[in-house]
């Protein structure tokens, strides 16, 4: 199994942060490696809602497309929000990612994201352990410089 825990501090409010991560459909504008993003179905749940997404990834030769079931959860009474993201098909035999946004000081926040996987093929999960620090250190920094284009923040 792999697993990146990383915590980044950013000018952005836990809204726009949350909204920008959970806009799912827009990824392959700016998500490195993300050719196809589609939702498949939402629905209201006691926590917020519950969206099934597909995604496509491409790197080099690897193509892969799988989907996913992502539970939004909106700022709670303490200003936290979530998004739970658990891979339900495809060619991981688990992948989990959890984003949460905790408010810190007047419109900013910090995002913390924690991601685990295993591929179920032994071969891919060796070549992308070997990338995956500095792939998800991209992810961060990508939705990152999408909030600082967005939110019109250098």
């Amino acid at each position: 199994m792999t697993r990146h825990t990383e915590n980044r501090d950013l000018p952005y409010s836990v809204g726009q942060m949350y909204a920008l991560v959970a806009d799912v459909e827009s990824y392959p504008e700016f998500l490195p490696w993300t050719t196809g993003a589609r939702v498949r179905g939402r629905k209201q749940t006691p926590q917020g809602e519950e969206m099934l997404a597909d995604l496509v990834v491409s790197f080099k030769v690897f193509r892969e497309r799988y989907t996913s079931r992502v539970l939004l959860t909106p700022p709670n009474d303490h200003g936290i929000a979530k998004v739970d993201v658990t891979a339900i098909d495809g060619p991981f035999e688990k992948l989990v990612t959890l984003y949460t946004f905790t408010p810190r000081g007047e419109g900013a926040c910090t995002m913390g994201l924690d991601v685990e996987f295993r591929f179920r093929n032994r071969i891919l999960q060796r070549a992308a352990g070997m990338a995956f620090e500095l792939a998800l250190r991209q992810v961060t920094k990508a939705f990152e410089s999408r909030a600082a284009q967005i939110y019109n923040v250098a």
